[in-house]
This record gives structure tokens, C-alpha cells and sequence, in this order.
């Protein structure tokens, strides 16, 4: 658990190499032939490059691009870090790692990565199934800003998930093997929105039907009626779950299902004329392609709700959101997923600049990370926190970053993240 805390941090400082490094010395040499010959000499600054790892599930059975956005975002702000002369002068070599989406595979990339690539850190890892995680502990390398997919980041030391953590992080999950959430997206739209009841969507899939649970019992925490619906994963009937929604007159639509699933149950409400206040999904399916994925759902896409704990991507009036911008203005689309990740890229960057008078070692990064409180590269992400609970907390006061699709204007924010804040109970899960 663990997450949500942030606050704010000054913007970072680029190194960039002078005129005079650039193209030469335009001194004559007269004004070297009077030093003090008897003056040690200073030792020559290390050059040699930074090397990094970035593990992706690129290829996985989830589907092509479903997890490379990170990547996506950490390799951008490297190539503009590398651009405007490094780190201390030395240039970020990012290795890339594809791990399939397999236990296997993904042991395979951290074992390339640490112990043969000599990797410093990861950076913005992005596994489907992150089974070398105790390996990357044990070698004491720094995991800076991954996505906490599974458990890993709230089980291991070293590990630094970019939404933070309350665990004690022993090589057990959580407290006992139980993580916690909060309700705060349940309690933000009942206050927010006067919403009373919400439907949840899963399919007949253990994962997708856990998570299901998990947001069952925090709607009814907040004293929601909760309808709940789930379809057969391989040939479901979202016609028959959309009619549904409208019978029991759902105001929200909660949902453990992929894009292309999502997709499918927007076309079948507007349909069958399911008009809801909220279609919320989750930060992984914030992105720029929402007009492309729900073409056929006009009224379900113009309902569309996304919660997360960064900045929104398309709040260019911040500064820091218009560099991610500006540096990833080629790519095909923009997500959330990107800008957490060009995140986590610049959160080791302060690191290893604040450990570079004395060496950007794996064991310095590490000990600057293990003191992150409050980091929020530059805004963009609502204060991170690492400590290590004896005891879960029984209630947290979370915020949490909130938008709305509308046709025309993209994702528009819903307040200030840092604003919208709630004192609210944290319940055990098992993941």
C-alpha cells in the first residue's frame, strides 16, 4: 500500500556543457605558461556514460503496447537529459528489456540488466509478471518509479514504486501478506456527484474478479448500493450487462476489464440508452486515443471518468506537463502511463545528481531514494512517501487527480490534485 502522498519539488537542473567545452579553447597559450607547477593537478572528471535498465512486458499476452508507455516516457526525458549534456556531464545509457510478459522472461532481464549490463538503477519498470524482483533486492539495486502491478513494491527493500509506500517491505507483502487501499475515488464522486449507486464490471477471471471484490467492498464502505456484473471472458454479453446497469439505475460504472472490453460495454450502453453519470476507469487507460477506442459510444465516451495520483497529461498551463509534452510531441499518442514514467526517469536523474560529487553508485542512489518524503518531480506527481508502518494505518487523509473526457477538449481536470484530498479508511486486500 502506500499510495498517494506528494508535495512540491523544485524544478530540475540540466547540466548542460559549456561554449568553451563545446568548441575549443580560444585562450593563447601564454596564459598557460605561468600556473604553479608545483599545485597537484585535478583528477580528470569521470565521462564515462550512466547505465540504466528499463524492464517492459512490451510483448506480453495482454497485447502490444498495453505496458510500454512508461518506457516510453522514461526513454523521452533521457534523450532531452542526454541533449542538454547530462548528468555532471556524463550522458544516461538506458538499456531496454523486454521481458514478454513471463516470470521467465523477466528473470532474464534483470539478470542482463544487473549483472551483466552493470545497470546503476531501473528506471519506470513495467512488468506483467515482476519475478525477479527478489533478485533485484538482494543485489541492492535501486527500482526508482515502477508500476506496483503486483505486489513487488510493496514487499521488497530497494523496490520504489512511483505511487510510494507504508510497508515495512521485508520480503513479506504488505502487513502479513495484506495490502491496503483506500476509498477516496468512492468518496470523491458520492460527494462530488451525489452518487449513491455504482455498478462494478468483472469478468469470470480469478485477477479481474478479486479486483472486482476489492471495489465492491470499498463502494459499500461508503455506503453505495453496489451492483455487480460479470461477463464470460471469452464470449461475453455486454448487451445483457448494459441493459442491467440501466434497470437498477446505476450512476457509476466501475469496471476489472482490458480497453477493448471497456470499449464493448460503452457501445452496449449507448445502445440500450444506459446513460450514467461516470464511466470511471483507472490510469492505465488515461489516454490521448479515447476518441479512436470508443468511436461507437459517443454518450459513454463523453461520461468517461479517470482517477490517478499524477498530474494530468493534458494540463499544459504546468510547466513540467508542457516539457513532457514539448519532448514527446513525436510520439503517436500521450498517456498517463508516459508521464509517470518520464517521472520516474526524472526522479533518479536527482538522485544521481545529488550523488555526483562523490559517484553515482547503485548504493548512493539507493540511500537517496530510501529518504525520498514528499517528492513530486517537479508537480507532476501528488507528494511520494516511503516509510516502513509497523502496523497499517486504520485511516489516511489521500488525494487523488481526477478528469473527465470531453469531445473536443481531451481529458480535462476536475480541481487541483493537491486539493482534492479525504480522510478515509484503508481495508485489507490480498493480492
Amino acid at each position: 500500500m502506500g499510495h498517494r502522498s506528494r508535495g512540491a519539488e523544485a524544478a530540475i537542473a540540466v547540466l548542460l556543457l559549456t561554449l568553451g567545452t563545446a568548441c575549443g579553447s580560444r585562450l593563447p597559450e601564454s596564459d598557460f605558461e605561468h600556473r604553479d607547477r608545483g599545485s597537484p593537478s585535478e583528477p580528470a572528471r569521470d565521462r564515462t556514460p550512466i547505465r540504466v535498465g528499463v524492464i517492459t512486458s512490451a510483448t506480453s499476452p495482454v497485447g502490444g503496447n498495453a505496458f510500454t508507455g512508461p518506457r516510453d516516457g522514461a526513454k523521452a526525458f533521457f534523450d532531452r537529459l542526454d541533449a542538454r549534456g547530462g548528468i555532471d556531464g556524463r550522458r544516461v545509457e538506458v538499456r531496454l528489456c523486454d521481458d514478454g510478459g513471463s516470470g521467465i522472461g523477466n528473470n532474464e532481464c534483470v539478470h542482463r540488466l544487473i549483472d551483466e549490463d552493470k545497470v546503476v538503477a531501473l528506471v519506470a519498470t513495467t512488468a506483467l509478471d515482476y519475478a525477479g524482483a527478489s533478485r533485484v533486492s538482494h543485489a541492492r539495486v535501486p527500482d526508482i518509479g515502477g508500476q506496483p502491478i503486483g505486489a513487488a513494491y510493496d514487499t521488497w527493500p530497494h523496490l520504489y514504486g512511483i505511487y510510494g509506500s507504508l510497508a515495512p517491505r521485508d520480503g513479506t507483502t504488505g502487513w502479513d501478506g495484506e495490502q491496503y487501499g483506500g476509498t477516496e475515488v468512492y468518496r470523491y464522486f458520492k460527494r462530488e456527484h451525489g452518487a449513491r449507486t455504482a455498478a462494478v464490471v468483472s469478468y469470470n477471471q480469478p485477477a479481474s474478479a478479486a479486483y472486482a471484490r476489492l471495489v465492491e467492498r470499498g463502494l459499500k464502505a461508503e455506503g453505495y448500493k453496489v451492483v455487480t456484473e460479470q461477463v464470460d471472458f471469452a464470449l461475453p454479453n455486454f448487451r445483457a450487462v448494459a441493459a442491467d446497469l440501466k434497470e437498477q439505475g446505476a450512476d457509476l460504472v466501475f469496471d476489472a476489464i482490458d480497453t477493448h472490453g471497456n470499449a464493448q460495454l460503452c457501445e452496449a450502453m449507448d445502445d440500450v440508452g444506459a446513460d450514467v453519470t461516470a464511466k470511471v476507469t483507472n490510469v492505465q487507460n488515461w489516454t490521448s486515443t479515447v476518441a479512436e477506442d470508443y468511436k461507437d459510444a459517443p454518450r459513454c465516451r463523453n461520461a468517461l471518468w479517470a482517477t490517478g495520483s499524477s498530474r494530468n497529461f493534458e494540463d499544459t498551463g504546468q510547466d513540467a506537463v508542457r516539457e513532457f509534452r514539448d519532448a514527446t510531441e513525436g510520439l503517436d499518442s500521450h498517456s498517463q502511463w508516459q508521464l509517470e514514467g518520464w517521472a520516474a526517469a526524472k526522479w533518479f536523474t536527482d538522485a544521481a545528481k545529488a550523488c555526483a560529487p562523490k559517484g553515482v553508485t547503485r548504493a548512493c542512489v539507493d540511500d537517496h531514494m530510501n529518504h525520498s518524503q514528499g517528492y513530486t518531480a517537479d508537480g507532476l506527481l501528488i507528494p511520494v512517501r516511503f516509510e516502513r508502518l509497523p502496523e497499517p494505518p486504520k485511516s489516511r487523509r489521500t488525494c487523488l487527480s481526477v478528469a473527465r473526457w470531453t469531445d473536443g477538449k481531451g481529458w480535462v481536470s476536475q480541481g487541483d490534485m493537491n486539493d482534492t484530498c479525504f480522510e478515509v479508511p484503508q481495508l485489507p486486500y490480498r493480492p
